[in-house]
């Protein structure tokens, strides 16, 4: 009587046949591809913003850097082309002489991008023993600046870039009387 029981249990079971697997496969096959898609994409996306993010940063520290020191400066030197070297120079309250000169310098990791250097020095002694980078990831080709003696204006524009990311602005600083 079990063995009769056994076999009328076993009699009405059915395996998967090689047809149904194949499109379970299938199916699994492109939700799997439809997954790796999305993520991709959220992964792309993400570089892409932090890389915007980056250029953003970078060109707002070499404004925020620059127009400080144009602010105060009572001499603006622009070298040739894209007005680099710029040289920023000032006499302060107690008589000390300020000299400001920003620079580009090949980036290591980028060597078709720059960094911006500063270097400052007091009466003529270097206050730092190498120059301090301002920002990286500059496209020096875009990045210029010009002095305008008759406005009393220093336009500075800069660009940074990151990838396929690129960030502009432009400055235009007034400094101090005396320029």
């Amino acid at each position: 009587m079990i063995l009769r029981r056994f076999r009328f249990l076993h009699n009405g079971l059915k395996g998967f046949t090689l047809v149904e697997l194949l499109i379970a496969i299938a199916i699994a096959g492109l939700i799997t591809a439809g997954i790796s898609v999305a993520i991709m994409q959220v992964l792309t996306v993400n570089t892409r913003a932090s890389n915007h993010m980056i250029a953003v940063r970078q060109v707002q520290q070499a404004g925020k850097e620059v127009s400080k020191d144009a602010l105060q400066c009572q001499n603006v030197t622009c070298g040739a082309d894209s007005g680099f070297p710029l040289t920023l120079n000032w006499t302060d309250w107690e008589g000390a002489n300020y000299t400001v000169v920003y620079t580009f310098q090949t980036m290591p990791s980028s060597p078709d991008l720059m960094m911006l250097q500063r270097s400052q020095s007091i009466n003529g002694t270097p206050q730092t023993p190498a120059p301090l980078t301002v920002a990286e990831h500059i496209d020096s080709e875009q990045t210029n600046c010009v002095w305008n003696a008759t406005a009393g204006t220093l336009v500075f524009k800069v660009t940074a870039r990151l990838g396929t990311e690129i960030e502009t602005r432009i400055y235009e600083i007034e400094p101090r009387p005396g320029s």
